[in-house]
C-alpha cells in the first residue's frame, strides 16, 4: 500500500475522532445528550480508538495512553449500561 495513502488515512481518522468527541462534548454541556447515554459513550469510545491509532502512528505516546484510559472509561461505562438495562 501507497504510505502516503497511508499518512492520509491516518490523518483522517485523527480528525475524524477529534470531531466525534468535540461532538459528543459539545451536545452534552448544551444539555441535548446524557453523560449517561450510550450515544455519548460510543461518541468518546469510537473518537479514543482514532485518536489512538493517530497518536501511535506518530510516537504520541502520552496522548496515546490517555485515550486509551478514556477508551477504558467509555467502555466500562456501556457494560454498566448494559447491566442496568439488563434487570
Amino acid at each position: 500500500m501507497d504510505p502516503q495513502l497511508i499518512d492520509t488515512a491516518i490523518e483522517v481518522v485523527g480528525w475524524a475522532a477529534a470531531l466525534l468527541i468535540l461532538a459528543s462534548y459539545l451536545l452534552v454541556s448544551a444539555g441535548r445528550l446524557s453523560g449517561q447515554s450510550s450515544v455519548f459513550q460510543w461518541m468518546n469510545v469510537v473518537g479514543a480508538a482514532g485518536f489512538i491509532l493517530n497518536s501511535g502512528w506518530h510516537g504520541a505516546l502520552p496522548s496515546a495512553v490517555l485515550n486509551i484510559a478514556w477508551m477504558a472509561i467509555g467502555l466500562v461505562t456501556l457494560a454498566r449500561l448494559a447491566q442496568k438495562r439488563a434487570r
